[in-house]
């Protein structure tokens, strides 16, 4: 049976840099703060960017977790492991299928 599926957007706003570090690899990572709404009620949500400064290639996880200590450590993974922005999508749903 086929039925119609109403997606439910979810955008982040209000939001600012709560952690910034520069790697050795040129790579600026960030973990920032932001709000949401999620069915009536305005929730606070951390994400994830990474920037390559050599090369201008820039990637984002607006809303990774509700959880600050979720995305610090992820954050210092991706520093530790010197990632670059085109591997965090694939490296976060690592991260999250272990943490949970």
């Amino acid at each position: 049976m086929f039925g119609i599926m109403r997606k439910i957007s979810r955008k982040v706003y209000d939001r600012t840099v709560y952690l910034e570090v520069y790697g050795d690899n040129k790579v600026a990572y960030r973990v920032t703060a932001g709000r949401m709404d999620l069915f009536g009620d305005k929730v606070i949500t951390y994400g994830i960017e990474a920037e390559d400064y050599s090369s201008g290639e820039k990637e984002a996880i607006p809303d990774f977790s509700r959880n600050v200590e979720d995305a610090v450590d992820f954050a210092e993974m991706l520093i530790n492991s010197r990632i670059r922005p085109r591997s965090i999508y694939s490296r976060a749903l690592n991260y999250l299928s272990i943490s949970i």
